[in-house]
């Protein structure tokens, strides 16, 4: 036991100093990730930490937060859906061991009858008659008696593997949800826009894409540190969920950035949509919790493109991206599309 708390404390201590080296937010994310690193047990982890370090000399929130998502958080969902899993398993072994016992308590029924049967048919006195009867009595109240266990046990059952049932689907959820904004997160935007542009290519629909990132989102977290550009982003998803209804598609792109898929719709009311969400995202004021500091307002630069025959999702993604640069170029704070000439000029620049 001794030797197991000291093997930990040490993996311990080397997360909390690669915490304070890189000055890093001491943050269960980032302490979980620091302690897998130390213990080794997990490579692909170690190797893209050593090659993000060696190329950059830091790990930026957004590294961390990709680390996470992509090493780390899948395994604990993995673990809850096999602890689930093993649960309904032992529920049907449950159930199938009472099955067979209620198998053999009616084979051994249906023996019993067989028996009276003949024993009935060969009686000659009352009292013969009447010892095969109790004996059909007390075989009949044992069956009653099976019956109403497995009854009981098919009910209890129903009810508890309905329970797992609604523990996967919140599982599932939430592997497809950020955990900071409530939005969807990449994993349930590559799943969902390659649905709708499918959808829309064999529908000969219009599919609309918005890409958008917060503007100047590294001073916020330079200047007030990690919480408050947490805030900034929770921020944002919070104008995004007032903003966005019905059968539209919002979700946390990767770090500051975030995405719109809109099906059903062209590119001038993309272009009338992406602009409502910048207005209510820079309507919003944002306060330091800590202090009650007014911080000033958050704005947006929005990318806007939309489905071509031909299109594929990637070239739809390329295209919305290409808008969002060349809005940030143009000042920031703004929507372009890809008819804007500013998107023509970003096309150039990046072709050079």
């Amino acid at each position: 036991m001794l030797d197991e708390h000291e093997r930990t404390m040490a993996f311990a201590e080397i997360a909390l100093g690669q915490i304070k080296s890189l000055r890093q937010t001491a943050i269960p994310r980032n302490y979980e990730i620091w302690y897998v690193y130390a213990t080794g047990h997990n490579p692909s982890l170690s190797k893209i930490i050593n090659e993000t370090l060696a190329r950059n000399g830091k790990l930026t929130e957004a590294d961390l937060e990709q680390i996470y998502d992509t090493y780390l958080s899948h395994i604990k969902t993995t673990d809850r859906i096999d602890k689930v899993g093993a649960r309904v398993i032992g529920e049907i072994d449950d159930v199938m061991r009472l099955v067979t016992a209620a198998l053999g308590t009616s084979q051994s029924y249906e023996t019993t009858l067989t028996e009276a049967t003949e024993k009935l048919s060969s009686a000659q006195t009352a009292l013969q008659i009447k010892a095969v009867v109790e004996t059909l009595v007390k075989s009949t109240s044992e069956m009653r008696e099976t019956n109403k266990a497995l009854e009981e046990r098919l009910t209890l059952s129903k009810s508890e593997i309905s329970n797992l049932q609604q523990s996967l689907e919140a599982i599932r959820a939430e592997s497809l949800t950020d955990p900071l904004t409530g939005l969807g997160n990449r994993k349930y935007f590559d799943r969902m826009i390659e649905a709708e542009v499918q959808n829309a290519l064999t529908s000969n629909q219009p599919l609309s894409l918005l890409m958008f990132d917060i503007d100047h989102f590294k001073s916020f977290n330079d200047s007030y540190g990690h919480l408050t550009g947490d805030q900034v982003l929770r921020l944002v998803g919070m104008s995004l969920k007032q903003t966005i209804k019905g059968q539209d598609i919002t979700a946390r792109y990767g770090g500051e950035e975030f995405a719109v898929v809109l099906p059903n719709t062209a590119l001038r009311q993309a272009l009338t949509v992406a602009d409502h969400i910048r207005r209510a995202v820079m309507a919003k004021e944002l306060k330091k919790k800590s202090t009650g500091e007014i911080l000033g307002r958050v704005t947006i630069s929005v990318g806007v493109s939309m489905l071509k025959p031909g299109d594929d999702t990637d070239s739809l993604i390329e295209r919305a991206d290409a808008c969002l640069y060349a809005a940030k170029r143009a000042g920031r704070n703004r929507v372009i599309c890809e008819a804007d000439p500013e998107y023509s000029a970003e096309i150039q620049i990046q072709v050079a």
